[in-house]
């Protein structure tokens, strides 16, 4: 049994989608750094730009630009960023390879998957379609699906209840602390993703998941699966 009394045999198993399902941060950095270029600046290193992706267009225009929530010109930026990353959504992201076997097996063993992101939904669904899980997952939860984002437990929640699961029958795999914070509220196992962003703040062991996983294939072992 996991620490949240859930058996390591789920039955429906949830990801978050950025740095955990899918690698999205080039085309976000790469948005942000035109923004730069547009106003005469160098561009960013990557990996800077890399850790800040799991805050999407707050962690991207803080790295950048130095800009946070509240910053008089931070939300004619934020539009900006949104409106130039809606241009590029697919132009170099992609499904992590290492994912692509594990998906395979859940699904050649029955069991169902989800994604639950705090991107918008319009977004969301327009990247699972382009990569073809659109036809795939089972449910798909974007940061405006529901009254509030993580890490609050609602979108969880929203996922088992369009699924007609109990949320203990569902394991949740992201790559940033919010996301163990909103799996274990929703009474979930919490497995964090160490190939993911990560995030700048403490360690990924320090988070308080069931487990931290590696790589994808640590999910199949987690699970007991062969």
């Amino acid at each position: 049994m996991s620490q949240t009394g859930v058996s390591r045999r789920a039955d429906v198993v949830l990801f978050d989608l950025d740095g955990t399902l899918i690698d999205s941060a080039p085309d976000l950095a790469a948005t942000v750094n035109h923004m730069r270029l547009t106003r005469g600046l160098t561009e960013v290193d990557y990996p800077r730009l890399r850790a800040r992706v799991g805050s999407g267009a707050r962690g991207m225009l803080l790295e950048a630009f130095d800009k946070k929530p509240g910053d008089a010109d931070y939300e004619t930026m934020r539009q900006e960023f949104m409106t130039l990353y809606a241009e590029r959504l697919l132009d170099t992201t992609r499904v992590f390879e290492a994912m692509e076997p594990v998906l395979q097996t859940l699904e050649s063993q029955g069991v169902r998957w989800g994604i639950v992101t705090n991107k918008n939904a319009r977004m969301a669904e327009h990247i699972a379609q382009g990569l073809g899980l659109h036809v795939r997952h089972a449910v798909l939860i974007g940061g405006d699906t529901t009254p509030h984002a993580k890490p609050h437990p609602a979108p969880l929640l929203e996922a088992a209840r369009r699924i007609g699961v109990d949320p203990l029958q569902c394991v949740y795999v992201g790559d940033d602390e919010r996301d163990v914070l909103a799996g274990r509220a929703a009474g979930m196992a919490t497995l964090a993703a160490a190939w993911g962003y990560l995030g700048v703040g403490e360690s990924v062991h320090a988070w308080g998941a069931d487990a931290v996983l590696e790589s994808p294939s640590g999910l199949l072992q987690w699970l007991a699966m062969p």
